[in-house]
């Protein structure tokens, strides 16, 4: 009998080995994508609605407002694929501006998460077929087999993760998300619609990645939680604290874990110590210009078709083609 692979083992198994690799750098850091499980995405939801949180509330109104635009842009009977897809309600605006949609395929790496947004859109849209597929969009991965061949795929990358990525691995992004939408027998090249967070003023910068609350606090705190929870790892829960700080080199808010005194983190055999003031880098958050995003999406090939911004101009939805 063959072994049937085991996407959870492998998904826990890639985890150790980036915290393990991560926390043995000189300087640590573990990759973004792992703030992702269920409860992290819970957490960002909850960001999401926070007052000092305004890339959410800034693209959703340009989404409300420019849906028809994008919605002629995409054309009609599009297979939508969403990257990221969280709680999907961004995308339950650009479906019902949509001329008859064929298919949605949301990608995210919290299956469970995934799986309740899934029957959210579908409660909303019973009429559509929706074909989640849970999945590391960073990394390569299959799109569902059976996806119609002759409609035209729009890739769907709301909120600001591409500022996540460093410059290589969006433009790696990027050339995939293209490879996933062309190729079809549409008859015309697949498009893609992307969030771009803008470059603004420091204060609200610092101010949606350190909120009043805490809850991006424990959001990035939760990461260390799941090293404890999932791969067994020892470490004071409570010796770290989250710092959000602006690297003008990178254009980037930066999150990180702070080690409030000399800590010590033990996982299969490793120890990895800590100095008072040490931290580990979680999060990079870019912010663009839309002429340097431009230059970003022609590296992987693509052209800016259309750019739809707020009235301040602190956010950017950009057509490509």
């Amino acid at each position: 009998m063959l072994d049937r692979p085991n996407p959870a083992a492998a998904q826990r198994d890639a985890f150790r080995a980036d915290v393990i690799e991560g926390l043995s750098r000189p300087a640590k850091s573990l990759p973004s994508r792992w703030l992702y499980d269920d409860r992290g995405s819970e957490l960002f939801e909850a960001i999401t609605r926070l007052p000092e949180y305004y890339p959410t509330r800034t693209e959703t109104s340009i989404l409300m407002e420019q849906a028809e635009a994008m919605a002629a842009f995409c054309g009609p009977r599009v297979t939508l694929i969403e990257y990221g897809a969280g709680a999907s309600l961004k995308t339950e605006i650009l479906i019902a501006a949509l001329a008859e949609p064929a298919v949605y395929a949301p990608v995210d790496i919290a299956g469970d998460f995934l799986l309740a947004a899934a029957a959210r859109v579908e409660n909303r849209f019973p009429w559509l077929e929706i074909r989640p597929v849970v999945a590391d969009f960073t990394a390569d991965f299959e799109l569902p087999r059976g996806l119609p061949s002759l409609n035209r795929r729009v890739g769907f990358f709301p909120g600001s993760t591409i500022g996540n990525l460093a410059p290589h691995e969006a433009v790696a992004f990027l050339d995939r998300m293209r490879g996933h939408v062309d190729g079809t027998d549409a008859g015309e090249a697949g498009r893609a619609i992307v969030g771009v967070d803008l470059v603004k003023d420091l204060a609200t910068l610092l101010a949606a990645y350190d909120d009043a609350a805490g809850v991006t606090a424990a959001f990035n705190l939760n990461l260390l939680a799941r090293v404890v929870r999932e791969l067994g790892a020892e470490a004071d829960l409570d010796g770290f604290a989250h710092e959000a700080r602006w690297n003008p080199a990178e254009s980037a808010v930066e999150m990180h874990l702070v080690a409030k005194s000399a800590q010590e983190i033990r996982l299969d055999g490793h120890v990895f110590r800590f100095r008072a003031g040490e931290t580990i880098h979680t999060e990079s958050s870019r912010k663009h210009t839309v002429e340097g995003f431009g230059r970003l999406a022609a590296a992987a090939g693509w052209d800016l078709g259309e750019v739809w911004t707020d009235a301040d101009e602190a956010f950017a939805v950009a057509g490509l083609v």
